[in-house]
């Protein structure tokens, strides 16, 4: 592809995202009031699914390509908590106080991840444990999130004056989710081809490269909410797809195309993840991630490049 219309493609999917993502989010805040669920947990279940991120690793999978089934789990999670919350928080920091079992949850999630890496092939076993931990996770998430406010009651009845019927507000979600999908692909396409002959190393290219092309709108999901005043919506978004990324993706790869664990994962990957969501969960802990908070999971990213860059 040229590089021309690799730029061209890379930018057409920013400007989709940045719109798709504006319409998801009117979207899910009016289900939410229709449904009587927090935005929250609406967020986390509907704008937390990747059926991009699903694609990739299941056909990474099924072609043996590890690297890049393993990257769409682990490096698209470390890009998702480093990245799209600290870029977001950067520009606008978020303030929202979350029930603390749902970070707990949030925090183990990526411990009990390990099961999968325990063996030299990703056993079918540990990924129908993932599945099912994914979705006691997500009844728990709707059941402790139904008639909980994560926003003060101005900005609530704000919401709510923007009201859309059912047809409306699941019209808007299914535009936006679809919508930014496109988006997402043409930034992965771009990126990709833009780096393909810069002769980066497959486990570079699985594990950095591909997860942070693939999750790139992922930055607008964190910050145009937050920049609307909606920072449930982002924080809804961040614990959901955390969630699909190691426990409901990571279980599909396992249990239906088991890949090889290069011990790199194992020793530097999975552990990487259970640092940097544990500080996040830190900065939710206390009820703010601040531009400083944010700088750090930033600099906590470009240290993870460098191990990669390192260990190749």
């Amino acid at each position: 592809m040229p590089v021309w219309i690799a730029i061209g493609a890379f930018v057409l999917g920013a400007v989709l995202a940045v719109w798709a993502t504006e319409r998801l989010l009117e979207g899910l805040v009016s289900l939410a009031t229709v449904l009587k669920l927090s935005a929250f947990v609406v967020g986390a279940v509907l704008s937390g699914l990747e059926a991009e991120n699903i694609a990739v690793g299941l056909g990474a999978g099924a072609n043996a390509a590890a690297p890049v089934a393993l990257g769409s789990v682990f490096g698209g999670a470390i890009f998702l908590v480093c990245v799209a919350l600290g870029l977001g928080a950067v520009l606008f920091p978020l303030k929202v106080k979350l029930p603390r079992l749902i970070l707990v949850i949030f925090a183990l999630s990526p411990v009990l991840a390990g099961i999968g890496l325990i063996e030299p092939i990703t056993p079918r076993w540990a990924g129908l444990v993932l599945l099912l931990a994914f979705g006691g996770a997500m009844l728990y998430l709707i059941a402790a999130s139904r008639h909980q406010n994560f926003l003060n009651n101005d900005e609530i009845a704000e919401a709510q004056e923007k009201q859309h019927s059912l047809l409306g507000a699941v019209g808007l979600t299914v535009l936006g989710i679809v919508v930014i999908s496109v988006g997402g692909e043409l930034v992965a396409l771009g990126a990709e081809n833009l780096i393909a002959g810069l002769g980066v190393p497959a486990f570079l290219m699985g594990m950095v490269v591909t997860p942070a092309a693939i999750e790139l709108e992922e930055v607008v999901r964190q910050a145009i909410p937050a920049k609307e005043g909606r920072p449930d919506v982002s924080v809804g978004n961040l614990v959901g797809t955390l969630l699909y990324f190691i426990l409901f993706n990571f279980g599909l790869v396992a249990l239906i195309t088991p890949v090889e664990v290069n011990p790199l994962v194992r020793n530097l990957d999975w552990p990487f993840l259970i640092a940097v969501t544990w500080l996040a969960t830190f900065f939710l802990w206390r009820g703010r991630v601040d531009r400083g908070a944010g700088a750090l999971l930033l600099g906590a990213y470009a240290g993870y490049v460098v191990l990669h860059l390192i260990f190749r």
